[in-house]
């Protein structure tokens, strides 16, 4: 004759339903979780097509104007900026190797910062130098960068200058458009 079960038999198994329901919501806040219901799709960030190494810098300066040329050194000279970090980097394209200058001005307000970014932006105006023009850092064979690509972007009061050349005098530039576009994600100050 089979006996009753014990009270600490049903306590046992009432603990195992109950570890049982908690995996049960658990699971389904995770499926919940994961499988969105609404009908936005999910942003990725692009792949990265290039690999950027910290050769130089960061500089760090607050005296744009004696860091730059032409135009944009005497507009500096009437339109302060608060900070300037500038940095290079190398990449590869294939076999090619590129240098990349990554400059960071900070301004006193976003309206500096665009119309720094739209006289920057000008042919012929100037710049501010990158570390190997300035004579700050010594690459062997590094390539001038002004003659180079250029990219720029504001993000509040900050302007980034990117400037990107080849070495060893290898052209393609749809592949530095490319480098230079990518490169004005990277910091001006390298492992931040």
């Amino acid at each position: 004759m089979a006996s009753a079960p014990s009270h600490g038999g049903r306590a046992a198994v009432f603990k195992g339903l109950g570890l049982v329901a908690v995996a049960v919501v658990a699971g389904l806040v995770w499926w919940l979780v994961r499988h969105d219901s609404g009908d936005a799709p999910v942003a990725q960030a692009p792949a990265k097509e290039f690999s950027f190494v910290a050769t130089a810098g960061p500089v760090v300066s607050g005296d744009c104007a004696a860091k730059s040329s032409d135009s944009v050194k005497r507009w500096f000279g009437s339109h302060p900026c608060q900070r300037l970090s500038r940095s290079l980097y190398a990449t590869s394209a294939g076999s090619a190797r590129a240098l990349v200058s990554v400059a960071v001005v900070t301004m006193p307000s976003e309206a500096d910062a665009q119309e720094l970014k739209k006289l920057v932006d000008t042919d012929g105006t100037g710049n501010v130098s990158d570390l190997v023009a300035d004579g700050t850092a010594k690459l062997p064979d590094a390539p001038k960068l002004p003659g180079g690509e250029y990219a720029s972007r504001v993000t509040g009061s900050q302007v980034t200058i990117v400037l990107a050349g080849f070495y060893g005098g290898h052209t393609d530039p749809p592949t530095l458009t490319r480098v230079a576009g990518e490169a004005l994600e990277l910091p001006a100050q390298p492992g931040k």
